[in-house]
């Protein structure tokens, strides 16, 4: 595969005309690194231009869709907070071009999707998840505001009031649940899981291709407004955060395995 040879942390099969995208760091549980996050920002472009697909799955190796920021590039960003300007502005790139990715996009969700993980999983067309995965977004858990999707996604899937009490909570919900509130597309027992995702893709594989992409594109028009219209601000917040004593803090108590005790600054 020509187009996806200079990755690393992401890795690429294909079916027919399936292509899967999978997140490949499964001892960190796909959390996302400075590496994993600099391939996000640009997979969703090449998966556009791939000249051999029609349908993508995004997924995780391992037993976790994957568990959000990794704690020692959090640790970096706090040391080097100029660092963190060129994660936002890679955050922008991983939003944009996932909700302009012309082609259906459907989610498997093999174990907990959080932070980031759980916006990846919302920018998708279609998530289906395992009954065991968790989606979450705990970036309030580390002094982080909730940027790079989770303030912008999560209301447009399940309403402002329920959006702010998770949102605001971080509190990870049972996947059964998410889809009960339309926050998933739908949960299945785990060893259920491939069948499900495989055939779908496979049915959209098999139908009238430009017919379903154009109405994915327009489908996601509503979508796509929302996000380019906030992103700016919630992205250009979480930097705000980052430079805070309350986001140094959760990363150091993390490190200790021990509870955060928050001043507010």
């Amino acid at each position: 595969m020509p187009l996806f040879d200079n990755y690393e942390a992401l890795s690429f099969s294909r079916e027919g005309r399936i292509l899967t995208i999978t997140m490949n760091l499964p001892d960190t549980l796909n959390a996302m690194d400075g590496q994993l996050h600099s391939e996000m920002s640009r997979v969703f472009i090449d998966a556009n231009e791939d000249p051999e697909s029609d349908i993508v799955v995004l997924t995780g190796a391992g037993r976790c869709f994957s568990a959000g920021g990794d704690i020692n590039w959090m640790q970096e960003a706090v040391d080097n907070p100029a660092a963190f300007k060129r994660t936002a502005i890679e955050a922008k790139r991983i939003l944009f071009s996932q909700l302009d990715l012309e082609k259906p996009l459907i989610a498997r969700v093999n174990g907990h999707a959080m932070g980031l993980g759980a916006s990846l999983a919302l920018c998708c067309d279609v998530a289906i998840a395992a009954d065991s995965a968790k989606i979450g977004d705990p970036h309030v858990a580390v002094g982080l505001v909730a940027g790079d999707g989770g303030a912008l996604l999560w209301p447009q899937m399940i309403g402002y009031m329920r959006a702010r009490e998770y949102l605001l909570t971080g509190d990870a919900i049972p996947a059964q649940k998410a889809a009960e509130m339309g926050l998933l597309t739908r949960a299945v027992p785990d060893d259920t899981l491939d069948t499900e995702v495989y055939d779908l893709a496979r049915r959209l594989a098999a139908g009238a291709t430009q017919a379903i992409r154009y109405t994915k594109i327009v489908t996601n028009l509503a979508l796509k407004q929302v996000v380019h219209a906030h992103a700016d601000a919630g992205i250009g917040y979480e930097v705000l955060t980052n430079e805070t004593k309350d986001h140094a803090e959760a990363v150091a108590a993390f490190r200790d395995k021990r509870k955060p005790v928050f001043t507010g600054s």
